[in-house]
């Protein structure tokens, strides 16, 4: 679904990401874990489009979308929910949620009831601004807003900042529900080490713009890992 393919990033004369290779594939769960400034965020904003790479090739299905505006990527088929989740605080949760729509062909502009089931809040609080949302009821906002544009790569940039721990577990059902359906694949920043473990088919970490350790859940040594996210 989707290959990166050692990838370089500058912001200036400062580079952010070096060398990076990654991949996300359907039906699984691609976890990228590192401490603060360490190029995860960069990471993300190349894949869809935000920042421009220096070297490397981003493919997705097959297709080089390097060189693609970050919209394109959208109506391609990814969908980004942004560190701070960045919703609409002045519209309703229904307007936030509509402002999906705009990569869709007209015939499919609407809200699928899986997003209700997924995020039942949102259905009682339609007509509430976003801002005056919690936290967790905003971040379900931002993962909902974004699967109204039917991805088939969705990028989550730590879903679990600032969360109380029941919507953690319910945003952590809804990754396992999507993940379930075989329709996407789903690539996670995170620094909740215990989320990440418990939702990864795959895992990377980066240190100072680069990969420095990857694998699959199975392979995963957590005393390794923790050791690498210790401040």
């Amino acid at each position: 679904m989707l290959s990166v393919e050692s990838i370089d990033l500058y912001y200036g004369a400062a580079q952010a990401l070096r060398d990076v290779s990654i991949t996300a594939e359907t039906g699984k769960v691609t976890t990228v874990l590192g401490r603060n400034g360490v190029g995860k965020t960069s990471l993300l904003r190349a894949i869809t489009g935000r920042e421009p790479i220096s070297r490397g090739a981003i493919r997705f299905e097959d297709r080089e979308i390097s060189k693609l505006k970050s919209y394109d990527r959208a109506r391609g088929g990814i969908a980004f929910v942004p560190q701070g989740r960045e919703i609409f605080p002045l519209l309703s949760v229904k307007e936030n949620l509509e402002t999906g729509f705009a990569p869709l062909k007209r015939s499919e502009r609407y809200i699928p009831e899986t997003i209700y089931d997924l995020f039942p809040v949102l259905k009682d609080m339609l007509h509430r601004r976003g801002g005056d949302l919690s936290g967790g009821q905003q971040q379900q906002l931002a993962i909902a807003r974004a699967l109204i544009t039917r991805p088939r790569l969705l990028v989550l940039d730590e879903p679990t900042e600032g969360i109380q721990p029941s919507i953690i577990k319910d945003i952590g059902r809804a990754i396992d529900f999507l993940r379930s359906q075989g329709t996407m694949a789903i690539l996670l920043v995170e620094q909740y080490f215990d989320f990440a473990r418990d939702l990864c088919d795959t895992w990377a970490v980066m240190e100072r713009g680069a990969i420095v350790m990857s694998g699959t859940r199975a392979e995963m040594n957590e005393d390794e890992v923790l050791q690498r996210l210790a401040v």
